[in-house]
């Protein structure tokens, strides 16, 4: 059982200081080497599934999140408001509100649906201290989120969709869900007062489970405030479950903010939100990583990709010639020189590297390497270029295999 505060300070991933705060993490370079190439994963996948990306402030004014029903009835987990000029503002704790506001700043067309809004943008929660913890419990959040517009006939296959792109997503993660879990309102008053709304998505979600063919369980008092939501849980080394993803359906929103589009007979007709997280939070999805692989990130994610390793110091030029070639096809690649240890103690240290490129006299007369795998596979010497060309391709793909 892997443990990714451990692993993560270990490997230079991340890290907390108590004059940040808690809750806080800051990331470091090989770390925010994993969170861009996972932030841009995302984006590419998006942008191929007909999304548009936008950027949207952290902060707004307590008014957005008193139409939006965050005040109401989720005001315990949001910071304090701000006074700023006369007015209060508040660090967000959702994006979908300020996506309602950029949705309803144009007029829209029937046409036009479903307009599928995605951006990777933060958040902020008011957690308890006592629940914190490394990145799975944070109160600065890069959230990767979805808003889907859309007519009532389009919500289903607009969720079924967004399901695809998560279990594509968890594929190239090398994770898989643990469960699917249908989650509902529970008891109390945290949850909009609407039977007939929460009715309709309800069933709107359970055509989708039931369509998609994934074993799923339902849940009472897991539902978001506005409506119901599939989550996709993930589980640690212990069993212990978090959500990762979801898709959920809302109604509740564009009521609230008024929203409309203009349909085929030129009146207007309200929208229904879809809801979206591939990998949900960043910092989230980057602890589940850690562990599940116990920090051997697969090629196409793993901060160093290839770890190149002179016998001695006569094999550093040909060291530096080749992480060259590396950076010229967009690989990651580290020299680690004699001077940090024997060629034994090198190889050790870079273990979690997918590939190690040894380079001895042979090897840099001739311009080839002598690749070792992750796995423990050693190949036999060949052409660099013909050696990392194998390796881009793997990557490119975001195979998880280490070799073809």
């Amino acid at each position: 059982m892997h443990d990714h505060r451990k692993l993560g300070r270990e490997l230079g991933l991340f890290d907390t200081d108590p004059l940040i705060g808690a809750g806080l993490p800051y990331w470091l370079p090989d770390g925010a080497a994993v969170r861009h190439i996972l932030e841009e994963y995302i984006r590419t996948a998006e942008r191929r599934a007909g999304y548009r990306h936008v950027y949207s402030p952290v902060l707004g004014k307590r008014e957005l999140y008193e139409i939006s029903g965050h005040w109401s009835h989720y005001s315990d987990d949001m910071f304090p408001p701000m006074d700023l000029g006369g007015e209060q503002v508040v660090l967000r704790p959702s994006l979908c509100p300020h996506h309602a506001v950029i949705y309803r700043s144009r007029s829209h067309s029937y046409r036009e649906l479903p307009l599928r809004m995605a951006e990777l943008g933060g958040m902020y929660r008011s957690e308890l201290s006592g629940v914190l913890g490394g990145l799975t419990r944070v109160r600065s959040i890069q959230l990767n989120d979805a808003h889907i517009f859309c007519t009532p006939d389009q919500v289903a296959e607009e969720a079924r969709a967004a399901l695809e792109l998560i279990g594509a997503a968890y594929r190239a993660l090398g994770i898989s869900a643990a469960r699917y879990r249908l989650s509902l309102p529970g008891a109390g008053g945290k949850y909009v007062d609407d039977p007939a709304m929460w009715q309709r998505s309800t069933a709107l979600l359970t055509e989708v489970l039931d369509r998609s063919g994934v074993p799923y369980e339902a849940a009472e008092g897991e539902a978001a405030f506005y409506g119901p939501k599939i989550d996709v849980q993930v589980a640690d080394g212990a069993g212990r479950e978090s959500t990762l993803s979801t898709v959920q359906i809302d109604f509740h929103q564009p009521v609230r903010f008024d929203l409309h589009y203009i349909g085929a007979d030129g009146a207007k007709h309200r929208p229904v939100m879809v809801h979206r997280s591939i990998i949900g939070s960043v910092e989230r999805a980057v602890a589940h990583l850690i562990e599940a692989h116990g920090g051997a990130l697969p090629a196409w994610l793993a901060p160093t990709q290839v770890a190149i390793l002179p016998v001695s110091g006569a094999e550093l030029p040909a060291a530096e010639a080749l992480a060259r070639q590396c950076a010229d096809l967009g690989l990651r690649a580290e020299i680690a020189g004699p001077e940090r240890g024997t060629l034994g103690a090198r190889i050790r240290e870079a273990r979690l590297a997918p590939c190690q490129a040894v380079i001895g006299a042979r090897e840099a007369a001739e311009g080839h390497v002598a690749l070792r795998l992750r796995d423990g596979t050693r190949l036999e010497p060949q052409p660099a270029d013909e050696v990392l060309a194998r390796i881009a391709a793997l990557v490119d793909a975001h195979s998880i295999e280490l070799r073809a």
